[in-house]
């Protein structure tokens, strides 16, 4: 499924709105060219679950954690240097915490993911216009992505 968005204020509403449908092992794989806005849909994603704090990248970090109607575990992989690390994260209990995983480059450690996830690729389309691509993959994120958009309407 796709949605165009026009700029990044309703790039960051689409993503509150998965904020306020997500439910705890929902994990999110974000990933795009620099400059897409997968940062700014995590920023979207946290005022969705409750969370009221500056959010930016974890890049020199790899994983910042939020407080929230459920926690945020926001990864920036980016830098990540071998898949491995994030085992030395401690990914696995990040991912059965109970709380949101947003993994921006996520793309890179797809050897690790779970079973579950939305697969998130956000693509330019023009100077602010953004087009997001969902991919969910099984049955739990298939139904956050039909729920999604049967609330944020068919997209531009």
């Amino acid at each position: 499924m796709e949605y165009t968005t026009l700029d990044p204020r309703e790039t960051q509403a689409l993503a509150r709105r998965l904020g306020e449908l997500a439910q705890p092992g929902t994990v999110l794989v974000l990933d795009g060219p620099l400059g897409a806005g997968k940062t700014s849909f995590v920023q979207g994603l946290a005022r969705g679950l409750g969370i009221d704090g500056v959010v930016n990248s974890p890049t020199f970090t790899l994983v910042k954690e939020y407080c929230g109607r459920l926690p945020l575990y926001h990864f920036d992989l980016y830098r990540l240097d071998e898949a491995e690390e994030l085992w030395e994260l401690g990914f696995e209990e990040y991912l059965s915490g109970g709380g949101v995983c947003a993994l921006e480059w996520g793309e890179r450690v797809t050897q690790f993911l779970p079973p579950e996830y939305l697969h998130i690729r956000l693509e330019y389309d023009g100077e602010t216009r953004r087009t997001l691509y969902f991919s969910p993959v099984g049955e739990g994120h298939g139904k956050l992505v039909k729920e999604l958009m049967n609330n944020a309407g068919s997209g531009n």
